[in-house]
């Protein structure tokens, strides 16, 4: 029998899954107690081998047990809770809670059509079990098996998903990267000042619609009287500093023969081609550009202005049908199938005339300044004055995305491309998706830059079957 905790505080049992995708878990509950049953430990033994991410997971949880079982003196200790030590990382509250582990058999009160043998089954008796002994507080079944919480709502237990890996409640409050002024902007301003530089134009404005801008963030005001494009560079309390874009939709801004075609382009241009933005996401959905126009300003930047000595591109090999299974060769041929995009922007840029030899040298050459590389070996490496572009970011997991942007050495750009209505990966969803994560949390950072590209621009049947299907 666990001690009761005090009135109004709620009892959580989590279920495996729960720690296999989240091993920090244990520590977001705040003053919330947790309790897990004992097949939830077998469950955690039985998925500790290997090198997967949950291979991984599974290992922490089990070394974050084991220290927090050092607290504990004898069994007595255990039975009464074991306090959850206090962490404060970022955003992370201070658990105050305590950690219960089930120490008796339970009566298995459970319909005959539920086999008592199956790990599910035994967690939903320990829930019953517990309900039936503790009615002074709600126990709370929190698991990510959707079937699990179907069964556990029809018992009459409590039920919820794990939503502490949601970065938003809603995929619409995430940030766009651009904003439309308002038409009377202007006129509400407190102060506006103007100046140049290295042949570019800035505004210094103050007034209180500055306090809702980020840095690198897209402003435009389409009227006939103010008709600008602007990047702002600075944001304090109530002033900014904002800098007029290249319009890079006439021919004589052309990147490698590519222009923009349309407002949000032009956005993503400019991000792209600026020295100053190290880490840029581009979302949206298919043929709206994100491959061709990142794949432009990398050639660019690579080949023509010597900025980095070559570009590397990787994506997650996660498959939309069944697998075909084992593919031959190194592992840049291993990884050129699952670059299909890559190779169709390369025929798009690649308008050099001369015929097919023409064309195929040009292509051999430019193949040379790119390397594909496989997500699976980056972990240790540095990448030195590199342009990476990390395509289908949405199959990856917000760990997964801290671990490759943390590959960038000195003079190194990343850029992110994805559309997180298109995830593969059965355990992502567009508010929990690591694209979705890096986009809200690098908003604030002055070096970094998101664009969402709206319009298709690939065909008409295209963007037909984007918008009605």
């Amino acid at each position: 029998m666990i001690k009761r905790p005090a009135a109004g505080k709620r009892l959580f049992i989590l279920d495996t899954n729960v720690l296999m995708h989240d091993p920090t878990a244990l520590f977001r509950f705040d003053e919330h107690d947790i309790y897990l049953p004992m097949v939830v430990l077998e469950e955690l033994d039985r998925g500790k081998k290997g090198l997967s991410e949950v291979s991984r997971n599974v290992r922490q949880v089990s070394r974050f047990l084991d220290e927090m079982l050092l607290i504990a003196e004898d069994s007595d200790a255990i039975s009464n809770g074991i306090p959850l030590p206090s962490v404060n990382n970022g955003d992370m509250p201070a658990a105050t809670g305590r950690l219960f582990f089930q120490t008796t058999q339970m009566q298995r009160d459970l319909p005959k059509e539920l086999p008592s043998h199956q790990g599910d089954n035994a967690i939903l008796s320990v829930a019953i079990a517990l309900q039936q002994t503790i009615t002074d507080h709600t126990i709370i079944l929190v698991s990510k098996d959707i079937n699990l919480r179907i069964k556990a709502t029809v018992l009459g237990i409590c039920a919820e998903d794990y939503y502490n890996d949601k970065v938003l409640d809603d995929v619409d409050l995430l940030y766009r990267g651009s904003s439309e002024l308002a038409a009377d902007f202007w006129d509400d301003l407190n102060r506006l000042e103007s100046w140049t530089a290295d042949g570019q134009t800035f505004y210094q404005v103050e007034g209180d619609v500055v306090k809702d801008w980020y840095p690198n963030q897209l402003i435009f005001s389409p009227g006939e009287d103010h008709n600008i494009e602007a990047v702002v560079r600075s944001v304090t309390e109530n002033s900014s500093d904002i800098q007029l874009i290249n319009d890079y939709r006439k021919d004589n801004h052309a990147v490698w023969g590519i222009t923009a075609r349309n407002r949000e382009q032009n956005f993503a241009l400019n991000l792209l081609m600026d020295p100053e933005v190290d880490f840029v996401t581009l979302l949206g959905q298919a043929g709206t550009g994100k491959t061709l126009l990142t794949l432009a300003a990398a050639l660019t930047q690579t080949i023509e202005h010597k900025r980095y000595c070559e570009i590397v591109m990787t994506r997650v090999t996660v498959p939309v049908g069944e697998d075909i299974g084992f593919l031959p060769g190194t592992e840049e041929e291993k990884m050129t199938p699952w670059m299909g995009a890559l190779m169709d922007n390369l025929e798009v840029l690649n308008k050099t005339e001369g015929g097919e030899w023409g064309r195929q040298a040009t292509n051999d050459l430019l193949q040379r300044w790119i390397k594909i590389r496989s997500l699976n070996f980056m972990r240790g490496r540095t990448f030195l004055n590199r342009f990476i572009i990390i395509d289908e970011a949405q199959n990856l997991t917000s760990k997964q995305m801290k671990t490759l942007i943390t590959r960038a050495g000195p003079g190194t750009k990343v850029v992110c491309l994805g559309n997180i209505a298109q995830i593969d990966t059965p355990y992502l969803s567009e508010t929990t998706s690591g694209l979705t994560y890096v986009v809200d949390h690098f908003k604030y950072w002055q070096h970094s830059g998101h664009i969402t590209l709206l319009r298709g621009e690939r065909s008409r049947l295209a963007d037909y079957a984007s918008e009605h299907l």
